[in-house]
């Protein structure tokens, strides 16, 4: 699926879409999340992966 048809099916903004594609975007609200989620029907922790901090990597 294309960034601007799940803009549109999501009804979230394009540059919020590409943001969280290039991990611009570090903590989008919740209603975002389930807006995603919603368009590609998938529950909201399918979403993301839980990384470890950069400072435990050190």
């Amino acid at each position: 699926m294309s960034q601007s048809k799940l803009s549109r099916l999501a009804d979230v903004s394009i540059s919020t879409v590409q943001d969280l594609y290039h991990n611009r975007q570090r903590d989008p609200g919740l209603g975002t999340l389930e807006r995603i989620a919603n368009a590609l029907q998938v529950e909201i922790g399918d979403l993301y992966e839980v990384l470890p901090d950069d400072a435990t990597n050190n």
